[in-house]
């Protein structure tokens, strides 16, 4: 997404996005479960309005909690696809809600979803979109590759003339670890 470099900057929503989150690692739970469901609310749609309805996804979602998400019923879904401050899309929503159980069956196996990426790093984006397909719930290719480029698993956030990679690059996220050709598809 190098045209990103170019159009976000100086945007008030794209901006802050692409300058202080886009291509940074963070391994929080909450953050990585939010991120992942904002690339599901994406598909189909723009990213600027996911970016505008972030605020009120967030405080439906109570924060991505994964724990309280994973708990929710009938009633909560009913909520949430009434809900006009967020993208209502009953298969996304279900998807999301599933989502955060496997989640938490991550902790058992893998110590949470951070070291379930971390146990499957380095992976070709082939494969980590294999993976995401059977681990996860309404994950294709887009999705897994925005995601993982979002956390710095995957390369390509950033071009290395963009101020962001400069940022970017003193943290050393994962994909900066490896051989870029171990990327190639």
């Amino acid at each position: 997404m190098n045209w990103y470099c170019d159009s976000a900057p100086g945007h008030p929503l794209h901006g802050p996005y692409h300058d202080d989150e886009y291509g940074l690692p963070r391994d929080g739970e909450d953050v990585l479960f939010e991120l992942l469901s904002l690339e599901i609310f994406q598909a189909g749609l723009s990213w600027e309005l996911v970016l505008k309805k972030r605020p009120a996804m967030f405080k439906a979602f109570h924060g991505f909690d994964v724990d309280k998400v994973a708990a929710y019923g009938a009633k909560d879904t009913k909520r949430l696809l009434g809900d006009a401050g967020i993208i209502r899309n009953r298969l996304k929503v279900a998807s999301i809600i599933e989502n955060a159980k496997r989640i938490q069956a991550m902790r058992d196996s893998h110590g949470g979803f951070a070291g379930f990426l971390a146990t499957h790093h380095p992976m070709p984006k082939s494969g980590w979109v294999k993976l995401f397909k059977i681990t996860f719930k309404f994950t294709g290719g887009e999705i897994v590759n925005e995601f993982l480029m979002s956390l710095g698993y995957l390369p390509g956030a950033h071009r290395e003339d963009c101020p962001a990679y400069k940022r970017v690059k003193k943290l050393r996220p994962p994909w900066m670890r490896v051989a870029r050709s171990l990327y190639d598809d």
